[in-house]
């Protein structure tokens, strides 16, 4: 039986508090020779349990992909938020989901980590336990940047300004959102450029409409400087369904039907409706020497 090191939460962003509790459990790890690995949820608690839905910095797989590529941890477990789970004593999550299911030897959380049944599960308790059952755990306290709270609450919102810079510094890594490549209106093949449209996965926040430096990530590991539109083209479109379009630099081939991780770097401006697509190519020329100038400097 392969014994574990966990870090508990949600993770949302995997910004830098939550970095604080995964160095933790692959040193844990390592000293007991134990797995590390993430116990988290597909589905924000919250929105279950308020019956609202709540905007979120990343999809499940976003989750998944950066507690990987970020902090080693390849064991990522995402259990169902379901009502048996939103009323399931806090001791039997600790005694049945993480010990007899994920054979627990060691806890992490963060000094906020409340679970169980109507959040009755707190740090201190989670502490007891772990001591009545023989295993190992570690609260971790607040992170603080600049004397901010790090918190995935205050990244959506620099998030949703398009702030970004500011969000990549509390998220240690810029905003990440991966989607499909959908067909778009062929506007941009036709007349200006070839865009990549991205399908953004449900509850995931859109940042502000916009104009973004980004850099584009293909599934086969090619990399590439892109100008991403975020809003409702209102030069091309009637200004209504919100869509994400990459156009990557110097990148020829078909991307339809592929994933594409998008990392965003900076706002360049907001959306603007032009008054010919003669004007609004000009702007895009002026915004592609921008990105390129950017990631030139970097």
């Amino acid at each position: 039986m392969n014994q574990k090191v966990i870090a508990l939460g949600f993770f949302d962003g995997v910004h830098l508090g939550h970095g604080a509790l995964l160095r933790r459990v692959t040193e844990r790890a390592r000293e007991t020779s134990a797995s590390p690995a993430v116990v988290t949820f597909e589905q924000a608690p919250k929105s279950l349990v308020t019956g609202k839905p709540v905007s979120l910095l990343n999809s499940p797989e976003d989750r998944r992909d950066l507690i990987r590529r970020f902090y080693g941890i390849e064991d990522v477990v995402m259990l169902p938020f379901d009502q048996k789970m939103m009323t399931m004593p806090w001791q039997d999550f600790i005694n049945i989901i993480l010990v007899k299911d994920q054979h627990a030897a060691h806890l992490v959380a963060g000094h906020d980590f409340h679970f169980g049944y109507k959040n009755q599960g707190t740090p201190e308790l989670l502490q007891r336990s772990c001591a009545q059952l023989g295993l190992g755990c570690d609260i971790i306290p607040e992170v603080a940047l600049d004397g901010v709270t790090v918190s995935s609450t205050h990244i959506r919102q620099l998030v949703a300004e398009g702030n970004m810079e500011e969000a990549a510094r509390f998220l240690g890594h810029p905003h990440t959102l991966t989607g499909t490549v959908r067909h778009g209106h062929s506007i941009g093949h036709a007349r200006l450029f070839p865009t990549a449209n991205l399908i953004v996965p449900q509850s995931v926040l859109v940042p502000s409409h916009g104009v973004y430096v980004t850099r584009a990530c293909l599934a086969d590991g090619q990399t590439f400087a892109a100008v991403t539109n975020v809003g409702t083209r209102p030069t091309v479109n009637n200004g209504t369904n919100v869509t994400v379009e990459a156009y990557l630099l110097d990148f020829s081939g078909d991307l339809y039907g592929q994933t594409l991780r998008l990392e965003y770097h900076r706002k360049l401006r907001g959306e603007v409706r032009f008054d010919s697509l003669e004007a609004l190519k000009a702007q895009i020329s002026q915004d592609i020497e921008s990105t390129r100038n950017y990631f030139q400097a970097q």
